[in-house]
């Protein structure tokens, strides 16, 4: 499957999106992870985004899809998930041209839905790995060990952005930012929203179901079990005696 996981902060995206990854094997693509690491490796791309970043300047639309388009595999037969971009309708349009010249389209825009309140309590409570950048919450996802990240040990911080009132702003910024966004994949034909309220286990099944019955997901557990189904009486029969 190829998707784009778009949602207010708190949505749960990067959360969803790791699940996707553990539990199905799709590779998880995310612009913050990807701007690290490329900075860190010290390459050509990382060198032209740190420009931006240590000057607190927005990186171009146009750098942004050529460092997450360098990501894409062209052979991955999973697909890909994509959290954090696109960001503007632009980076969607350039993103949408590069995948169409490798005949790799989208399948659908996912659009993670809770009501502000919910949106709210998740930020508050979230830490972050100053190391690794891993998330986690004080209730919804504790570490094993108090202030200390699970991966690696880092220690785990509040960001200054996380306050209610700092919170409530940039959900509105992001409202208004998000909204010609989902207007281009709804006129496209592949928004989906999802109710993103709950445990990120009770999403997960959600989106599965989205995914299962658009056709997006292989699933090698419901191929052979049909295929187990589709069995001629008489095999099953011997298969029966077999197993006396």
């Amino acid at each position: 499957m190829r998707i784009v996981l778009l949602g207010p902060p708190g949505a749960g995206k990067g959360s969803l999106a790791s699940l996707y990854h553990q539990r199905l094997g799709v590779p998880h693509l995310s612009t913050g992870e990807i701007f690290r690491h490329e900075i860190a490796r010290d390459s050509r791309l990382g060198q032209r985004v740190k420009r931006y970043v240590t000057n607190g300047r927005l990186v171009p639309d146009a750098l942004v899809v050529e460092v997450m388009a360098s990501r894409l595999t062209t052979g991955s037969r999973r697909g890909f998930v994509l959290d954090g971009f696109p960001r503007t309708r632009e980076q969607a349009d350039r993103l949408d041209r590069v995948l169409e010249h490798r005949r790799q389209p989208l399948d659908g825009a996912v659009y993670l839905t809770s009501p502000e309140s919910l949106l709210v309590q998740r930020l508050s409570g979230r830490r972050v790995c100053e190391r690794c950048g891993e998330n986690y919450h004080v209730r919804r996802m504790p570490p094993k060990r108090p202030g200390r990240c699970d991966r690696c040990r880092g220690r785990l911080i509040t960001r200054k952005d996380d306050e209610p009132a700092t919170i409530r702003k940039r959900l509105a910024i992001d409202h208004r930012t998000a909204t010609p966004l989902l207007h281009y994949y709804k006129r496209r034909g592949i928004l989906y929203r999802v109710n993103g309220s709950g445990h990120v286990n009770t999403v997960f099944v959600r989106t599965l179901k989205l995914f299962r019955r658009n056709g997006w997901l292989h699933d090698p557990t419901t191929s052979l079990s049909r295929r187990r189904n589709q069995r001629s009486p008489r095999s099953r029969r011997i298969s029966r005696i077999a197993a006396a």
